[in-house]
């Protein structure tokens, strides 16, 4: 994200935190000039219902940006160290801003979150022919993370 879009994802937050409590915003995308993506959640799901009710509590953004409201979705977005404590044992993907160790996409189960970093088990490749590739351990700052999300039929331990 982009600090507009930090700045913009913190206003409508704070919004909703108002407006509907418990309704989270999990990312806030532009996908479009003059387009808004939101993506939300809420204990109980979301439904159509939810994603028109989020829209209507944002009147004043709708007349500068076309809405898009959806809820998470199988791949749901990890952005916080909240939300990678609340899926440890799931099978996430892990992108980074610049390479770490010549790799920028880490895929694996998520062992542990702490308010600095997130660290996941991951499959790493073997070297020659026929040696067999091993699990390995990488923590990640937050602050080196580009985009995390849940990985969709994976949900399942190593």
């Amino acid at each position: 994200m982009t600090e507009s879009t930090d700045h913009l994802q913190t206003d409508i937050e704070r919004r909703l935190a108002v407006a509907l409590p418990d309704v989270e915003l999990l990312a806030c995308e532009p996908v479009a000039a003059g387009r808004l993506r939101l993506t939300i959640d809420h204990p109980d799901g979301v439904d159509l219902a939810l994603c028109e009710r989020v829209t209507k509590a944002l009147p004043d953004l709708r007349a500068e940006y076309a809405l898009e409201v959806s809820s998470p979705g199988p791949e749901r977005p990890l952005t916080k160290p909240d939300h990678f404590r609340r899926y440890l044992g799931r099978q996430a993907r892990v992108r980074t801003r610049q390479p770490r160790d010549g790799h920028r996409s880490f895929t694996g189960e998520l062992v542990g979150a702490s308010e600095d970093e997130v660290t996941v088990a991951v499959l790493t490749r073997g070297g020659p022919e026929g040696v067999t590739p091993q699990w390995g351990v990488v923590s990640i700052p937050y602050s080196e993370i580009h985009r995390g999300n849940l990985v969709a039929g994976e949900g399942g331990k190593r």
